[in-house]
């Protein structure tokens, strides 16, 4: 189905012309996942983003739909147990892009560690539990330090004492977003990217009525009237705020920023995603992962104030984790020239929520009453000796005494990953806060009331779906057998004439719509790209709303990230197709490559990297 540049005319007109029942602000993950389950209810949806489709934090996340194993070192199981079960659902509603990579976790014998051998094996026991994997390929087990050290023999032995691998699935951040919003704008939803909401409509009653909003396109400035809004605009939440006069503008929200670094494989080879304390007694872990041949390491944490729309590496950042991972890989020597790719995003963290932390910061302290801990230490072994129930398992761990930290003091890292939905006295809707792997559960939330205030106060009827079989565009297949779906759709691109890794990596990219992307073969391969690159590209701009070379290179595929050496060679080819397929002239083509460039130059940290070149004197 067309989704295009030529259809966002239509989009946009249909904007300014229907009374929608509900306006939902922002395109990335949260937004995206309220679209796709609306317009499945049947509710008259709208969708406008400023920038790019994930443009903002749902296209800078660690690319893991994570299990979050380190709340298990504060027992707080609730989250651990929502995480998992949600990750499982994912999985299944997009099967084609969260895939399941076991995650090796060194333990190492030093002040500050997160687990030791004997509490990382009960955790992870606990995590299997509630992932519900036990007896499964994917069941947990622990290694020794010289299986460690087969592993990864780069890595630091001293004080290595083992390691736990447990069950993980690493994702591609934002073609989940992209997908949402294909199969949203499928279902119906009138979806519009480049489009900034600039006020506030009310009706007489003084409730919200709609937006202002102006197309970032054209410059044209239109209403849009809706019976609802939803502000899902993550890390500018509250500054979204500020255009309703009438709401709270008491901020809610403590935003942080996280960095991630890419390397090539050959200077920091890691068989699997590898996740660990940082080594620097500081409470944190990081996490390591191969990826394409290459290899990305993060995250920082730390309070962000700068421009929410353009967060940048900046050389603290670079600094912090070059010690990381020197420390940890003492004979990888990693430089910044080494740093192929970098990405820098914003995490929505609820400010007043200090129950747990993120990526090991501590909120909880993990101080645990001797006899609740041995109390649940008896139940988890009388449950594998099968005379006790899962039941069991779980009224133990909720009775667990833990003294959690107040609000007031969290560092960055101990500020709640948590969501939040509000409604404000005007009627404004707010959805804010979470993790990638919430999304889903977060929008059915969000449609819960969604879906009460249209019958209640409009006579509104709406019907109610099972959002957790709800699939996304290009997962329209049987999750329980992924492997087997993915050979067959190679098949299809295989058969087409495009050679075999090419047309396996376009089935795990493009799912169930393979076959689709397959049609723009017609017409042979584009001058300077592959058929591959080609019938991407093409199929990426008439139906993933592509409408720029960093759209396309950056999150419609990840080239920037984790094919830097190939840009150099695609960047002027897949401009020259982009101009053929949306009509720019010569000096449209010179405005997107100088972007592309800048974007190229930024994730290479051409900036720092510059700033640390001497001055040659003669």
């Amino acid at each position: 189905m067309a989704f295009s540049k030529n259809t966002r005319k239509q989009t946009i007109e249909n904007l300014k012309h229907t009374d929608l029942d509900l306006l939902i602000v922002g395109g990335g993950i949260t937004g995206a996942g309220v679209a796709i389950q609306a317009a499945a209810s049947g509710v008259k949806t709208g969708l406008i983003e400023m920038q790019d489709f994930a443009e903002g934090t749902s296209s800078r996340s660690t690319k893991l739909v994570h299990g979050g194993i380190r709340y298990l070192k504060t027992f707080d199981v609730g989250v651990v147990a929502d995480t998992v079960k949600e990750r499982a659902v994912v999985q299944g509603i997009a099967p084609h892009i969260p895939r399941p990579f076991p995650m090796l976790m060194p333990i190492y014998d030093e002040p500050g560690s997160t687990f030791d051998m004997f509490s990382v094996k009960i955790a992870m026991n606990l995590y299997d539990q509630l992932a519900d994997v036990e007896g499964s390929q994917y069941a947990n087990y622990t290694v020794t330090k010289d299986e460690v050290l087969q592993r990864e023999p780069h890595i630091e032995a001293t004080g290595l004492q083992g390691g736990g691998v447990y069950l993980d699935y690493v994702n591609n951040d934002a073609r989940l977003v992209i997908e949402n919003i294909k199969e949203a704008d499928e279902l119906g939803a009138e979806v519009a990217s480049h489009v900034q909401a600039t006020g506030v409509i009310y009706n007489e009653a003084g409730q919200v009525a709609g937006l202002h909003a102006k197309d970032l396109l054209t410059g044209e400035e239109f209403d849009i009237h809706a019976k609802l809004v939803i502000n899902t605009t993550g890390p500018w939440s509250d500054k979204f705020k500020s255009l309703d006069g009438k709401e709270n503008q008491a901020p809610t929200l403590r935003p942080t920023k996280g960095v991630h670094l890419v390397v090539d494989g050959s200077r920091l080879p890691v068989p699997q995603p590898t996740y660990m304390d940082t080594g620097l007694n500081d409470g944190r872990m990081f996490f390591v992962v191969p990826r394409e041949g290459k290899t990305y390491f993060g995250t920082t944490d730390t309070d962000y104030t700068g421009d929410y729309k353009h967060p940048r590496v900046e050389q603290s950042d670079v600094d912090y984790l070059l010690k990381v991972i020197n420390t940890r890989y003492p004979d990888a020597h990693i430089t910044i020239d080494d740093i192929e790719a970098s990405w820098a995003g914003l995490r929505p963290l609820i400010a007043n929520n200090s129950s747990s932390d993120y990526n090991g910061g501590g909120a909880n302290k993990g101080k645990v009453s001797d006899a609740s801990f041995n109390a649940l230490i008896k139940t988890v072994d009388d449950y594998e000796d099968k005379t006790a129930t899962r039941e069991d398992v779980e009224r133990a761990i909720s009775k667990l005494e833990t003294a959690h930290a107040e609000a007031a003091g969290l560092t960055p890292s101990q500020v709640s990953r948590g969501s939040s939905l509000t409604r404000a006295t005007d009627g404004m809707i707010t959805l804010s806060g979470g993790k990638i792997t919430d999304y889903r559960k977060m929008a059915a939330g969000a449609l819960a009331l969604i879906r009460r205030l249209l019958a209640d106060k409009f006579h509104v009827e709406t019907k109610e779906i099972d959002s957790k079989k709800l699939q996304v565009s290009g997962g329209h297949f049987d999750p329980t057998n992924v492997e087997a779906t993915m050979k067959f759709y190679a098949r299809i691109a295989a058969d087409a004439g495009l050679p075999d890794a090419d047309a396996k990596d376009l089935a795990n990219r493009f799912g169930s719509n393979t076959g689709r992307v397959v049609t723009y073969l017609e017409g042979g391969a584009a001058p300077g790209l592959s058929l591959k690159e080609t019938i991407s590209l093409r199929y990426s701009v008439n139906e993933e709303m592509t409408l720029t070379p960093v759209d396309y290179l950056l999150r419609r595929t990840n080239a920037i990230l984790f094919h830097a050496e190939t840009l150099a060679a695609l960047k002027q080819p897949v401009i020259d197709e982009m101009a053929r397929l949306l009509g720019w002239d010569e000096d449209e083509k010179a405005i997107q490559l100088a972007r592309l460039n800048a974007a190229i130059d930024e994730s290479a940290l051409a900036y720092l990297k510059k700033a640390a070149t001497p001055a040659i004197t003669h």
